[in-house]
Order: C-alpha cells, then structure tokens, then sequence
C-alpha cells in the first residue's frame, strides 16, 4: 500500500502493536484483515457470525470487556442489496444500530472502531469520482442502511475511521469474477451492464490498507477503492481476457436488469485526504486473485451479490 506523500503516518513513524477485533472475521474481507493484521505484528480476534452476534448488545459489551481490544474493526453486515428493498428494517439493523453497539462499546473501553461502508452511499449523479467531503445521498435501501450506520459510529465513538470501498472480490467468497468465470465457461457470449462505472477492489489490498490505517489516528471518512475504474462491461471483457476465455461479453443496460434495488451509474470513489491510502490498480488485483485462485482450485462457490464483501450477518 502507498500513503500519500503529502503527509506521513504516524503508522509509519510508529507502527505500534495493537490488539484487534475482527467482527466478520468468516467473510471474504474479514478472513484477509485478520491476515493483513497479523502479519503487521498485531494480535487479533478475529470472530465470525457464529461466534459473535453483533445483534446483541449484552454479548457485544461481555466480549469487549473480556477482549479489551485497542481497535475494533466491523466487517460483518448485511450484504444483500437487492433483499434489502424488502427487509430494510433488518438490514437497518444490523448496517446501523448494531454497527452503533459496537462502536459504543469501543469507546467506553478506549478503543478505536473501524467501520467498512460503501460506495453505494452515493446516488451516482456526480459524473466525477467521489470524494470524502462530498454529500451522500443513497438511492437504494442498501444504501441508505449504510448511510444511517455511518452517521451512528461517527457519533458513537469520536475515534472512528470509516472507510468507503466498492465492487469487492476475494479468494474468500461469491463474487462477480466467480459469476463471469462461470458463465464463460458454459455460455459463448454474456450481456454485462455497460451504464454502471466503479471500481473492483481486491479484498487482500484492501485489507492491507485498513491494517495499516487503524494503526494510526487519522480519523474520519476515508475512501479506499482501488485505483482505475471501468464499467461491468470492461470489467468482464477483462476476466476473460487475462483467463484466455473465448466468450463475447455484449453491453446490456441496468434496465435490462430488472433488478429490485436500483444501482449508481457512477460511483467511482475518490479522494481528498492528503493522509490517504492508495491501493494497486484493479486490474492487478484481479490478476493476483486470479493467480491465487488457480492455487486453492476453481470450486469457489457463486456465493454473494457482486461488490459486497463483508460477512453476511442472519436475518
């Protein structure tokens, strides 16, 4: 990962050892934090859903207490975008007034709390990247859950990062390259969204960048996508470029789709921080995902929604 040079890390003078929670820690972005951290020297608890259920305040507050993490990163949601159109009141609660607990427990312990949002806090109308300062204004219930959940830790702990990335992949679960390698494989050709523009953001980068930034005190909004955009439609043409897949991908329209939840046109985040953490190109996280992919084998379930990588809290 690379910090601007327009102002060093205190990490990077630093690099203190921390204890760190993982919430989430059974999902693609959270199994790979939990690598990302130990490898920075840190000692982590990493807890999936089984062993955690951000739900329940009484469990939330019994763990920390016992844990006394000096931060706490929140990788478990609710991930479906398109089921929260019809159960938003659920994923409102567990995207925001879970989030809340835990970041309310955080702070009266003394730690820090990291919370993984969205680009899709964004209607998509801007027409330019993103940046941290710039007002949200989500367009889905997805969104909005998301929205409200960053408001709630912000306000909850005043040592809070939140931390925006989008169209997340990863060797430890569903995604949209999964959907596409699997397609191509059966089919000669694919119709992809070409009028939705964003960033693929390999899990393993990223969770390197949120290693790095809890070690610091930069708090606030950060957004840390990978660097390049390109729509669905350049980004399948892609996956089957690097994996020499003879299937032709046609340019299809998000109407076409039909899908419950609406979706930006463009979310491409950017940033204005001069602190910020700049992750590598998309197009080399997808060619180490792919590469890592080929050594664990190619039975990777079509488990999730393209772009959501957090663990699945149950609803």
């Amino acid at each position: 990962m690379r910090r601007s040079e327009a102002k060093p890390s205190r990490a990077a003078v630093e690099a203190p050892a921390l204890r760190v929670l993982v919430a989430g820690a059974g999902g693609m972005l959270g199994q790979d934090l939990v690598a990302a951290s130990a490898r920075r020297g840190h000692e982590v608890l990493g807890l999936a859903r089984a062993e955690l259920d951000i739900t329940d305040a009484r469990a939330v507050e019994d763990l920390i207490t016992d844990a006394r993490p000096d931060a706490i990163v929140n990788c478990a949601a609710w991930t479906d975008v398109d089921g929260a159109e019809a159960n938003e009141r659920e994923a409102m609660r567990v995207n925001d007034t879970a989030a809340a607990l835990l970041a309310t427990a955080a702070a009266a312990h003394d730690a820090s709390v990291l919370f993984v949002s969205s680009d899709y806090v964004f209607d998509g109308e801007k027409g330019a990247p993103y940046v941290e300062s710039d007002l949200t204004g989500a367009i889905s219930a997805y969104g909005r859950t998301k929205q409200a959940g960053e408001t709630s830790v912000a306000i909850a702990n005043p040592r809070h990062f939140i931390v925006r990335s989008s169209w997340l992949f990863g060797v430890g679960g569903g995604n949209f390259v999964e959907t596409m390698l699997r397609v191509g494989g059966e089919q000669s050709e694919v119709i992809v969204v070409s009028d939705q523009v964003g960033t693929p953001t390999y899990t393993p980068h990223l969770a390197a960048g949120l290693a790095e930034l809890i070690e610091g005190e930069d708090y606030g909004i950060h957004h840390m996508p990978a660097s390049g955009s390109c729509s669905w439609f350049e980004y399948a043409q892609e996956i089957f470029d690097q994996e020499a897949l003879e299937c032709r991908v046609m340019a299809g329209t998000t109407e076409m789709l039909a899908r419950p939840a609406p979706r930006p046109r463009y979310s491409v985040l950017g940033s204005e921080r001069p602190d910020r953490i700049e992750l590598p190109h998309w197009r080399r996280g997808l060619a180490e995902y792919l590469g890592e992919r080929a050594g664990v084998g190619r039975g990777t379930a079509d488990r999730g929604t393209p772009g959501r990588g957090a663990e699945e809290v149950p609803r």
